[in-house]
């Protein structure tokens, strides 16, 4: 992450606020404007650009982050994605499901920003930055319905009977405050338990199967979760209705501002409109959750994980970056057929399958193991001189992608503009598109002519951004 002396000379101010992030209470006198920030600064929007990456902390979840059959998901995700490719920069996601950390990581400038549905409250407003609210809800109390003959589970109907019960919160949530409250103004206690590194629903799974009483969550999330537990009941609510948006440091108005011009275009337009269609009021979202391939209950990519895990080891590469090159391939469907003539759940063209030793009757098993075999072939071809494994990488995968003659091409044609032939991005790459155009397929140097390099530079950077998806939703 970048890190600059005004940030640095931030630690100091944040450290006192760290050890008043766990009550919800923050003291806001630290951060106004004689700290030395100027509050019309755009030098976080400045850094993101400078370094074509914006960094956001995320949590996984049925509507925020995840993956069903391959394919990363998720509200948040997706909006992210957009909001980045506005910006023109690359995204990286780093994932926690515990606010707390996720504070912290902002504070201290590992991240740019918190997209995950915070609800806005006057202490976090006096530390942090919220953008324009993206949702509103309220929350709500979970519970089971009770089953048929049970006298010992009554259904709370009234917040006044919340009196003496037990209910569970993700730590950091500002359920906590919303709770203690409620007990003051019942005059009962409220048995209040945090649980550090579990998400909302988590919780809310927990209290389905019997393991917990209660939780409690967002409005907007209970009636999602309703459709995938239909034992429990969000009727209750216990608040009034509450914004909810993304977080930036306080500093970062620039940055701020800039988001908030995207929502403000952005939330009204029909593509949100979809987007949230598509994650909150979706019957299908229950088909999702039940799979056997949805990472928050199974941790799993596809059918064929085992097989990759093994294979994987082949070619020293990480299964789940050799799973994102087959659902850039194929999206796992083995009958895949391209125009070309590539097949098979790998895509191989009929010459390279025929001499891994599969054709068209072949399984998908042994149409992995021959793809493998096409990698370590690859790998052999690429000179001793690229040497940084996941540079590497990158070159196998374009090779995969488009054949090794024009990778070495644009090799050569880097090393001829005094590019570095043995990098890939902003080097290798750049020469490759460079192989669309007469004065570089026509230089003495390129052996294999006119290519259009743009999809192959797609191919690469899909597969790696997925790779990172999958590293973080998906256990190695």
């Amino acid at each position: 992450m970048r890190n600059t002396d005004f940030r640095l000379s931030l630690l100091a101010i944040f450290a006192g606020v760290f050890a008043l992030i766990s009550s919800c209470s923050y003291d806001n006198s630290d951060l106004q404007n004689d700290n030395g920030i100027d509050s019309t600064s755009t030098v976080c929007l400045e850094e993101v650009m400078r370094a074509k990456t914006l960094v956001a902390v995320t949590n996984y979840s049925s509507t925020n982050y995840f993956v069903y059959k391959g394919k990363p998901m998720g509200y948040h995700y997706e909006m992210l994605r957009a909001f980045a490719d506005h910006l023109g920069v690359q995204l990286e996601i780093k994932v926690t499901n515990d606010l707390k950390t996720a504070f912290i990581m902002l504070l201290k400038g590992k991240c740019d920003l918190i997209a995950q549905g915070i609800t806005f409250t006057r202490e976090r407003s006096n530390v942090f930055g919220f953008s324009e609210p993206i949702l509103q809800s309220r929350q709500v109390l979970v519970q089971r319905v009770p089953n048929a003959g049970d006298t010992t589970y009554h259904r709370i109907k009234n917040v006044l009977d919340l009196a003496n019960k037990t209910i569970h919160i993700p730590r950091e949530s500002c359920f906590m405050e919303r709770l203690e409250s409620l007990s003051n103004e019942i005059g009962q206690p409220i048995h209040i338990i945090e649980v550090p590194d579990a998400g909302t629903e988590q919780l809310i799974s927990q209290v389905a199967s019997g393991e917990i009483d209660y939780t409690v969550c967002d409005g907007i999330v209970g009636l999602v979760n309703k459709t995938y537990y239909p034992n429990i009941d969000v009727k209750l609510e216990i608040s009034f209705v509450q914004n909810i948006g993304w977080v930036t440091r306080r500093e970062c108005p620039g940055l701020r501002k800039e988001l908030d011009n995207w929502l403000n275009g952005y939330l009204p337009s029909p593509e949100a409109k979809q987007l949230y269609a598509k994650y909150f009021r979706n019957p299908k979202s229950a088909k999702i959750v039940k799979s056997d391939y949805y990472s928050v209950a199974n941790g799993r990519i596809s059918i064929y994980d085992e097989v990759l895990k093994k294979q994987a080891k082949e070619i020293d590469w990480d299964w789940r970056l050799l799973a994102s090159l087959i659902f850039e391939e194929s999206r796992f469907m083995e009958d895949t057929v391209s125009w070309a003539g590539a097949y098979g759940i790998m895509q191989l063209m009929p010459g390279t399958a025929e001499r891994f030793g599969v054709n068209r009757n072949s399984t998908s098993v042994e149409n992995i193991a021959a793809g493998v075999k096409f990698i370590k072939w690859l790998d052999r071809q690429l000179p001793a001189e690229v040497k940084d494994k996941n540079e590497r990488i990158k070159f196998i995968l374009a090779s995969y992608n488009i054949g090794p003659g024009h990778i070495f091409d644009a090799r050569r044609i880097a090393e001829k503009y005094d590019l570095d032939p043995n990098t890939w991005s902003d080097n290798v790459e750049v020469c490759l598109l460079k192989k669309a155009t007469p004065k570089y397929y026509n230089d003495p140097v390129v052996k294999n002519g006119y290519c259009r390099g743009d999809q192959t530079v797609r191919f690469v950077k899909e597969i790696l951004r997925r790779f990172e998806d999958y590293q973080n939703l998906v256990k190695e």
